[in-house]
């Protein structure tokens, strides 16, 4: 594989006269926000930031890239947590921002579709699609600033994978320009398709190693008309299973959340987000966070009632509490989705993201901890996570006065890779992506763990 070279004045010069010199961001302190994630963790340099304008430009700034042999680094809502979004600290790169790609295209409610390009953030694409009484429905926690591009690129999953599965499965088209700056118009709003090879699965989920996604067809639902949600507190890893199939038994596909967080999670949104209470008035080792939602425009609350009143009588359940309003409901997923933010103030974290069969999540949980508690004595484990789905965020948070760079010189992510520089490298005018198996820490690359 030939090696990127480090790019000159005419690569330049190319770039600018293919999207226009003000669309090219070379000033160190305009840069500086590309070239760091919200953690700080990663930081690298570039020779210029792109900033195309549509998909046309993005072919000509890969077909420049393939000529020249120059490193190119596409980045979505930099909200990814292990660093591919990043380029190298050698400043010979260009980060590629998708963020004027940003038009929604078309929406239409009677085919539940909406074309959307890659630079959407992804809350705009939910509201998008309840202006029109229809449903979006990845949910992750950085929804604000994360864009369809990277959830797409990664393949990324949220809170809603147990009802309406992952970015994959929500996905009916792709538009994507290889790195030869090929354009593939893959733009179909076919629920049934066997024309052929599904090429669109092979790009979602290949995090732009096989070309960059500029937009997409996504599928589109008839918006909930009854939800109830409700917090529970549970002894177990193994109680949260049980309620969990239980409650799968009793109410189907109207269980659309089921997500487990540890006591230590809970504590550290209520030290460290303003306004926040303990919702239950007791303290319990694990907590759940569950929701239904109906198509039928009825109250749920007593379907929710009598799923916790047999929980109850099993001795799955401490204690619960049922959110009796949109503020109320607001609150109890505030808690769930401030979790990784709020680890940040409780000095370094280690982040992993761990599929584990749904059965197995207990067994994993005590394994996992038992040994991390025994490499690092006093650390602090916070697993999190959709239970439904066999996810979970493992992290793992210092021990209290340690000191954070020697806590994070723990991680394996922190070193180079014997293999190609702990690195993945695919570099002739695509991306180089750090190597997951050994960096995980998200949902995918752009954006925070959901």
């Amino acid at each position: 594989m030939a090696k990127p070279v480090a790019a000159n004045d005419d690569v330049m010069e190319q770039f600018a006269n293919a999207i226009g010199r003000d669309n090219i961001i070379t000033d160190i302190s305009e840069m500086k926000p590309y070239l760091v994630e919200w953690r700080d963790k990663y930081q690298g340099a570039a020779r210029a930031i792109l900033r195309p304008g549509s998909v046309d430009d993005v072919a000509k700034i890969l077909a420049i890239a393939h000529k020249n042999r120059t490193a190119i680094v596409p980045q979505g809502g930099n909200t990814g947590l292990v660093g591919g979004q990043i380029p190298f600290d050698k400043g010979e790169d260009f980060v590629l921002s998708m963020s004027r790609l940003n038009k929604i295209r078309e929406i239409d409610p009677q085919g539940n579709t909406m074309t959307v390009e890659c630079g959407v953030i992804l809350q705009a694409a939910q509201d998008a699609a309840a202006d029109v009484g229809r449903l979006f429905p990845l949910s992750l926690g950085s929804e604000g600033t994360c864009q369809i591009g990277g959830n797409l690129a990664s393949n990324a999953g949220g809170t809603s994978v147990l009802a309406y599965g992952n970015a994959r499965d929500l996905t009916l088209g792709l538009e994507v320009v290889t790195a030869k700056g090929q354009i593939w118009d893959g733009l179909r709003k076919l629920k049934k398709d066997n024309t052929g090879y599904d090429l669109k699965d092979l790009f979602i989920g290949s995090e732009g190693t096989l070309g960059i996604i500029t937009a997409a067809v996504l599928k589109l639902f008839p918006a909930p008309r009854a939800k109830a949600t409700a917090f529970l507190g549970v002894e177990s890893p193994e109680a949260a299973l049980n309620l969990f199939n239980q409650s799968l038994d009793a109410v189907g596909s109207q269980l659309t959340a089921f997500e487990f967080l540890p006591r230590i999670g809970l504590d550290f949104v209520l030290t460290h987000v303003t306004g926040m209470r303990d919702p239950l008035a007791d303290e319990h080792p694990w907590y759940v966070l569950m929701e239904l939602t109906s198509g039928i425009e009825d109250t749920l609350d007593d379907v929710m009632e009598s799923i916790l009143s047999v929980a109850f009588d099993a001795g799955q359940v401490g204690d619960a509490t049922i959110a009796r309003s949109e503020a109320e409901t607001n609150s109890l997923w505030k808690i769930r989705l401030m979790l990784s933010e709020v680890q940040k103030n409780e000095g370094g974290s280690i982040k992993h993201d761990v599929s584990v069969p749904v059965a197995a999540m207990p067994a994993f949980l005590r394994a996992a901890t038992a040994e991390v508690e025994r490499l690092i004595p006093r650390c602090r484990v916070v697993p999190f996570g959709h239970l439904g789905d066999g996810n979970v965020h493992f992290n793992v948070s210092q021990p209290i006065g340690a000191d954070k760079q020697e806590f994070l010189a723990r991680w394996g992510g922190n070193q180079r890779c014997r293999a190609r520089d702990r690195r993945s490298v695919w570099r002739i005018g695509v991306r180089r992506t750090r190597c997951r198996r050994h960096e995980a820490g998200s949902d995918g690359p752009d954006q925070i763990q959901g």
